[in-house]
C-alpha cells in the first residue's frame, strides 16, 4: 500500500475515534469522495445499518448536474441526504469526514446537509 493511503487509513481511524467518544447514540453522517462523485451516507453504528444515503450518481440528481465532482455537486447531495434523513426520522447526527479535510465538497455536504435541516 503507498505511503498516502496509508496516511488517509490513519487520518480516518483518527476521526472515527473521536466521533465514536463524542457520538452520544448519535448516527453518523459519513462522506466518501471519489475523483469523479460524491457519496454520503447516515449509519447508525450500534444497529449496524445505513438509514439514508445520497450521491451524485443517484438517479435524482443525475440528470441536474453537470459533474459529480464539484461543489455544486455536493451541495445537491447534502441537501438530498438531509430530505431522506428527515424522513428516516433521525435529525441530529455527527459529522464524518473520513479524514478529508473540512474544505471544498466536504464541507459543502456539510453546509447542505444543515441547510436541509440537520443539526450537527
Amino acid at each position: 500500500m503507498s505511503r498516502k493511503l496509508e496516511a488517509l487509513d490513519r487520518r480516518k481511524a483518527r476521526v472515527r475515534r473521536a466521533l465514536r467518544a463524542a457520538a452520544n447514540g448519535r448516527p453518523r453522517l459519513s462522506v466518501f469522495r471519489s475523483s469523479k462523485q460524491i457519496y454520503v451516507q447516515v449509519i447508525d453504528d450500534f444497529a449496524g445499518k445505513t438509514l439514508a444515503s445520497a450521491s451524485s450518481i443517484d438517479k435524482a440528481l443525475k440528470g441536474e448536474l453537470k459533474t459529480g465532482a464539484d461543489v455544486a455537486a455536493a451541495k445537491a447531495v447534502g441537501k438530498l441526504v438531509a430530505e431522506r434523513a428527515k424522513a428516516a426520522g433521525v435529525t441530529k447526527v455527527i459529522f464524518d469526514r473520513s479524514g478529508y479535510i473540512y474544505h471544498g465538497r466536504v464541507a459543502a455536504v456539510a453546509e447542505a446537509a444543515r441547510e436541509g435541516g440537520l443539526e450537527f
